[in-house]
């Protein structure tokens, strides 16, 4: 009963496996995104802790098979759901690569070419990001641990003693900023951090679905007179809800007025920066201070990878270098060991998907996606624009559409009501799928252009599903 298995049995079962993924890849253009909704209810598992051996072919058949047959398939072109793209293919070699070699992070000592290859992603992007030099990162598990590392160091930087002595140093409250619409990963960082989560002020957002910045100057001034202590605003670059950009240059003057961290949440619509024509999409964000990004959304990484990235290199080891002494000692390889700036001690190797895709298919293949989705979005806003039944709820800037029924008079809990009712009906076949959201407190319909399969085709069929739903909707409240 050991774990290794002969050469033979390797390569059959590997084979195999790579062959059902082929196979999944090449229905992804038309795979429905789940069972319809009356086929939905699956059994819990309940089979005990298994004591012997199975058959290996038998049990990754069975287990693929379920996962195929009634998995919900954020891959599928049909999906026009939260930030999951379609995985690059590369990406997933990738996966499988590091998985094989498992290479330890941690130290440059303990994974020399490794590290190297992680080093080199964190400049291209800092590169594209504008820095001249300077600054550093690390990869992450995702946003939730870049935007934790981002809040970390901007407590570092402005309150040096707390890394050691704890928040009780500071003296005040320290309070943070980002916009209403911003993620809740914000939240959840302060409170995990001991801020305390009631110490962030969400402000209001303008007709752009943008932070503002008239409000966000007077917040700071009352929290001043009030004795607290600002340290930081968070300025996000695509939000979740709508993919709004806040206004990063006034965010920076904001920030340099009152001498405060600027970190830049753009884990989706920060990937901007590697496309030459729609950068300024991102105007600003090489003024921030630090800046997280996550290469398993816009850029179609697999799941999961994020980055956090600072121009000010010396924080990172401010904020997370500990020493220990099973720790091996400073590497004398060129390169700074992870573990000193990072939350994390093992490391996964989640850079190698983005570099080994940005080394197969270049920085060129980023500017024609990322172009091609905006197109697409552009096009559903256009059909909206001329919809008898709908109408456009946000200004439209990445591949976010947000919109709404036409409102024939309609209260907001009508109007909620017809929006389930139709993204019911759309999603109920399985075929593909959408989402209902509210962007300052109302309820709009959401849709969002990840999949790098999406074609024309995916949306015109889109736009037809929405227009049926409309049509039974507004006939069923006529009749309540």
């Amino acid at each position: 009963m050991r774990f290794d298995l002969d050469s033979a049995t390797r390569r059959r079962l590997g084979y195999h496996l790579i062959d059902q993924i082929d196979h999944f890849y090449a229905t992804l253009p038309e795979r429905p995104v789940q069972l319809p909704a009356e086929q939905r209810s699956f059994a819990a598992l309940n089979r005990p802790l298994p004591e012997q051996p199975e058959d290996a072919e038998r049990v990754l058949d069975e287990v693929f098979r379920e996962m195929v047959d009634k998995g919900f398939h954020v891959p599928s072109a049909n999906y026009f759901g939260l930030m999951n793209p379609t995985p690059t293919y590369i990406g997933v070699m990738a996966e499988a690569m590091a998985a094989g070699l498992n290479p330890q992070l941690a130290t440059v000592k303990r994974s020399q070419l490794a590290s190297k290859i992680e080093h080199e992603a964190v400049r291209w992007i800092g590169e594209r990001v504008g820095w001249p030099g300077g600054f550093n990162g690390t990869f992450t598990s995702g946003g939730n641990e870049a935007n934790f590392s981002g809040l970390a160091l901007a407590l570092a930087a402005k309150f040096p003693g707390a890394v050691e002595d704890g928040m009780a140093s500071i003296g005040a409250q320290p309070v943070l900023y980002s916009s209403a619409e911003a993620h809740h990963s914000i939240d959840k960082s302060a409170g995990l951090l001991g801020i305390g989560r009631s110490a962030l002020r969400r402000i209001d957002v303008d007709k752009k679905i943008q932070l503002d910045p008239q409000v966000l100057e007077k917040q700071i001034a009352s929290d001043l007179r009030a004795g607290k202590k600002p340290f930081c605003v968070v300025a996000t670059a695509g939000t979740t809800n709508s993919g709004a950009v806040d206004d990063m240059v006034a965010i920076a003057d904001s920030c340099r007025r009152h001498d405060l961290w600027m970190h830049v949440d753009g884990a989706y619509g920060g990937s901007a920066i590697f496309s030459n024509a729609h950068r300024a999409l991102v105007r600003g964000i090489e003024l921030a201070d630090s800046i997280t990004i996550d290469p398993h959304k816009w850029l179609a990484m697999p799941l999961a990878a994020g980055v956090i990235l600072t121009r000010h290199p010396e924080m990172l080891e401010r904020a997370f270098a500990v020493a220990a002494p099973y720790m091996p000692k400073a590497s004398e390889a060129k390169g700074t060991d992870n573990s000193r700036i990072s939350a994390q001690w093992t490391r996964r190797m989640n850079s190698l998907k983005l570099w080994l895709t940005l080394r197969v298919h270049g920085r060129q293949a980023y500017e024609e996606h990322i172009g091609r989705q905006l197109n697409l979005a552009g096009s559903f806003v256009s059909w909206l624009n001329s919809s008898e039944h709908f109408e456009l709820a946000a200004p439209q800037v990445l591949p976010i559409v947000v919109f709404r029924v036409k409102n024939g008079g309609l209260s907001g809990e009508e109007l909620a009501v017809v929006h389930e009712e139709i993204v019911d009906q759309v999603t109920a076949d399985g075929q593909r799928w959408i989402s209902e959201t509210k962007i300052r407190g109302e309820s709009v319909i959401r849709m969002m252009v990840i999949s790098y399969l999406t074609e024309e085709r995916h949306i015109m069929e889109l736009e037809k599903a929405l227009t049926a739903a409309a049509k039974k909707a507004t006939v069923a409240l006529k009749t309540r």
